[in-house]
């Protein structure tokens, strides 16, 4: 593989591009990493037309739960300019209304000053039971929530609720994909996983064992190792 393959990665709510650091370390020998930003937006076309505008003519793509949605409204968009793609703990299916309702709450928190309460909150379904208090998983979500802050808090989650579900879309992508996701990740578990390699024509699925929500963060190694894979 050339060095001239570029490599993008998108991170989830409330994520930043310390949530991929390790991927971006160690796979600059092989690739050019770029770390999307997908706080400006409130929709996930206008993500995705933002990332677009700003990449190169053809790359790999990755992205973890949201990022993932707008991984794939990059293969609605502008499924040529992607040579193979990585959807990390996400899933392919609208919110239900009680998701929609949660994030709806959630909303109304940060909008009444509570924002810091928002990330204890979603930390228990966002990482492994066992990584509640290392400071290098949890310790570090909760630093990049701060930095990302209320108002992009806000506007991802607005984006999230009104998704389209993209299952059929599924159907239509054709570059080596793969689904990887944590064994014990609670927000996409892996029924929904299956379902979208179920629909996919040329995709591999893998799960890293205790491993929650987040597993560039959580199992950096593993994650990074089945990148290099992916990659080659």
């Amino acid at each position: 593989m050339s060095h001239s393959q570029h490599l993008i990665l998108i991170p989830g709510l409330l994520l930043d591009e310390v949530l991929w650091r390790h991927q971006a370390e160690y796979l600059k020998d092989t690739v050019q990493v770029t770390v999307a930003d997908v706080t400006k937006d409130d929709t996930i076309p206008a993500m995705a037309e933002r990332l677009l505008a700003a990449a190169p003519p053809s790359f790999a793509l990755a992205g973890l739960s949201l990022g993932g949605y707008v991984a794939q409204e990059i293969m609605r968009q502008a499924p040529e300019r992607v040579e193979r793609l990585a959807l990390v703990a996400t899933n392919a299916r609208a919110d239900n209304e009680e998701q929609q309702r949660n994030r709806t709450s959630l909303i109304k928190l940060t909008e009444i000053g509570k924002f810091k309460g928002v990330t204890p909150r979603l930390l228990p379904s966002f990482v492994h039971p066992d990584r509640l208090n290392d400071p290098s998983v949890a310790g570090v979500v909760m630093e990049t929530a701060e930095r990302v802050g209320q108002e992009a808090f806000v506007r991802q989650q607005r984006a999230i609720m009104v998704r389209k579900d993209g299952r059929a879309d599924l159907e239509a992508i054709r570059v080596p994909t793969l689904i990887l996701a944590g064994r014990q990740d609670l927000l996409c578990p892996p029924k929904v996983q299956e379902e979208m390699a179920a629909r996919l024509t040329n995709a591999r699925l893998v799960f890293i064992e205790e491993c929650g929500h987040l597993p560039p963060l959580e199992r950096p190694h593993a994650t990074t190792a089945v990148f290099r894979y992916w990659l080659g």
